[in-house]
């Protein structure tokens, strides 16, 4: 019996969060271009749980490179000694590239990017805006269905990013040099209110949609009725922390990464109502 040495087997990437927003992308980008993939999840085939490390030696089974995205969010205090042991183990294991997703304007996501800093692998950070696809996704497809957006979002302007533009950022760091030692910020072209906002994606599906701007307490009463009880706390922590003013800026990370402009917000509407995404 031949012993196949390692460095004869293909190298995978490993997805964490493999059927999120932005690893199922990733993971279907790495696909095409016929790289070996290991998407996992909690519920995925190759099951994986931050807080459960017997999942993770499997995952990480000849594994040079990962993405890592954490759930709920990387803003939570259980995130950072997670992300730490997890990436102590990747690189004992192996692992030379991290790329961790990260919140723009988020200091309490710094410690889980530090740990990927400080864990000896090639790393980058990819700190993104609000994703579009929150809106034909996720927690505010059934508000946008409903026509009307209850969000204690004021009237901050936030510059939102394609998930698709996220995933063609972190592809590249995962499969090219040049991008190790860096944190992109990512966002899209221009700013724009939740009203705004909520105003495109009436125009395109010719619905009224409304942005209903409350305060965090209403918030939490109204989203009490459709989302899990830790939900509602992290998004209203989420929009009172990050909707302050701190990110109504643009950032150039995706220019950055990969030389081109981000996609704009009108050609994410126009394309996901043309896909049927908000029909009723």
């Amino acid at each position: 019996m031949t012993h196949h040495s390692a460095s004869t087997e293909p190298h995978v990437h490993l997805v964490v969060g493999g059927t999120g927003k932005t690893g199922r992308r990733v993971a279907e980008q790495l696909t095409a271009r016929g790289l070996a993939v290991r998407a996992v999840s909690r519920r995925g085939d190759v099951p994986f749980d931050w807080h459960d490390r017997t999942t993770w030696e499997p995952a990480l089974r000849g594994v040079r490179a990962a993405y890592l995205t954490y759930a709920p969010d990387l803003a939570d205090p259980a995130a950072a000694p997670a992300v730490r042991a997890f990436t102590e183990t990747a690189v004992r294991a192996g692992v030379e590239r991290l790329v961790l997703l990260s919140g723009r304007g988020e200091p309490e996501c710094h410690p889980s990017e530090d740990a990927v800093r400080e864990s000896g692998a090639q790393w980058t950070i990819v700190r993104c805006a609000w994703f579009m696809q929150n809106f034909d996704e996720d927690f505010l497809l059934d508000p946008v269905l409903a026509g009307e957006l209850v969000l204690p979002a004021a009237d901050v302007p936030e510059p939102f990013v394609d998930t698709r533009d996220i995933a063609d950022v972190v592809v590249a760091a995962l499969t090219e040099d040049g991008h190790s030692g860096t944190t992109y910020e990512l966002s899209g072209p221009r700013l724009l209110t939740f009203g705004e906002a909520a105003a495109e994606i009436g125009k395109a599906t010719g619905r009224d949609v409304r942005y209903v701007p409350v305060s965090p307490e209403q918030f939490r009463e109204v989203a009490a009725g459709h989302l899990p009880p830790d939900l509602v706390e992290l998004f209203a922590d989420l929009f009172t922390r990050i909707l302050d003013g701190r990110n109504a800026h643009l950032s150039d990370g995706v220019r950055q990464a990969l030389g081109r402009a981000p996609r704009d917000f009108t050609d994410f509407v126009r394309e996901a109502a043309e896909r049927g995404a908000w029909n009723v």
